[in-house]
């Protein structure tokens, strides 16, 4: 029988300033968790963005003002988690009523189960440590495909998924100069364990969806276990970028003002050899997408049919354009842009560009590029 963790990321239930936010959980000060495990050799840290719940920046009403790339914390903290984080709120935490229902499923099938709430990355890491294979002659570590541990992450949003992906990632991906023969030539990182995906927010199976949702996995805690336990992995692709982190679903660039009007900016995308737009017209959004979370800006269709299992990824830009009627009249009609392939990078030509990344929100003040892993990563599925 398998051993099976319940990793819940320790934070005041949904609040901003959970796990994967610079080493800090639980609301507390964050800095830049330098991780002595990653194998990489490009020197970036996970970066302390806060996620908000989002669907869209251009309907926050304003513009993101919350963490840039450079790893900064948000500082709008109360006192006690800027000195360190409220550690009495930490101590009393809980394991939510979906997470306990799950682990009785989990125990009456004879499972050997094991709660852990994860309150930084260092923790995450420890949880994802278990599932290491035996140590390889060149001396990298590797997933164990066969290994008996199977991992659950309780999520209340998709950042929170994306946090322990991330980790994955950093634990698993080669330095380029130790690249093994035996890494598939489309790949930067071999094929992650599978995880299985209990969502904690019955909400966001509806008009709000999560990832979860989008792929159609079990939202009953029964379901979940049975999932981990007899069912099957399914592959999907990975976005990872040259930020040092990872997307999921997708991101959406733009931002709006405070009475809700779209703001034009500027911006060079590139998609493999196709040029979306050089940089010289305005635009109000570009959504960057593995699956369908920001396929509609309002009631813009900005993607067709994105597909989290198909190796590419699709890029869509929305422009507005100046038209005259025949009667000599102006007006603006909003031009989209797609295009879909196994790279796409986003130059901004002046000043920063808020964005929300698998409902994370950030701000875009250099060139960021994003690229497709395919089948790198797996969610267990009936």
């Amino acid at each position: 029988m398998y051993d099976v963790v319940l990793l819940t990321l320790g934070s005041e239930r949904d609040a901003p300033g959970g796990c994967g936010s610079g080493g800090a959980c639980c609301g507390g000060a964050a800095e830049a968790a330098t991780d002595p495990t990653s194998q990489t050799d490009n020197g970036q840290t996970d970066t302390g963005q806060t996620d908000t719940g989002s669907t869209s920046p251009t309907g926050t009403g304003q513009a993101a003002t919350s963490p840039t790339e450079t790893g900064q914390a948000e500082t709008s903290q109360s006192p006690q988690a800027q000195a360190g984080g409220d550690t009495e709120r930490c101590a009393t935490e809980r394991p939510r009523v979906p997470v306990l229902a799950c682990a009785d499923a989990l125990n009456a099938r004879g499972a050997r189960v094991e709660m852990v709430t994860a309150r930084s990355d260092a923790e995450i890491d420890a949880v994802l440590a278990r599932l290491d294979g035996p140590v390889r002659p060149d001396g990298l570590t590797w997933p164990d495909p066969d290994g008996k541990t199977r991992l659950i992450v309780a999520t209340a949003n998709d950042g929170q998924l994306r946090a322990v992906l991330r980790r994955l990632v950093r634990r698993y991906a080669p330095a380029p100069s130790k690249r093994p023969a035996d890494l598939p030539g489309n790949r930067t990182l071999p094929d992650l364990p599978p995880v299985g995906v209990l969502p904690l927010d019955p909400a966001r199976g509806g008009t709000h969806r999560d990832l979860a949702a989008q792929l159609g996995l079990p939202r009953d805690p029964a379901v979940v276990a049975a999932a981990v336990l007899d069912g099957t992995p399914r592959r999907l692709d990975l976005l990872r970028n040259d930020g040092g982190s990872v997307t999921l679903d997708g991101a959406l660039l733009g931002a709006a003002d405070d009475a809700g009007r779209p703001l034009h900016w500027r911006a060079r995308v590139e998609v493999d050899d196709t040029i979306l737009t050089d940089g010289d017209e305005p635009l109000l959004a570009c959504a960057v997408a593995n699956a369908g979370g920001y396929a509609t800006l309002d009631d813009v269709r900005l993607l067709t049919a994105p597909d989290p299992a198909d190796g590419q990824v699709e890029v869509a830009v929305a422009v507005p354009v100046v038209v005259r009627s025949a009667f000599g009249r102006k007006r603006v009609r909003l031009e989209v842009r797609r295009a879909r392939g196994r790279a796409v990078s986003v130059l901004p030509r002046e000043g920063k560009v808020p964005y929300l990344d698998d409902g994370v929100e950030g701000e875009l003040t250099r060139k960021r590029s994003w690229w497709v892993e395919p089948g790198a990563w797996a969610v267990w599925s009936i």
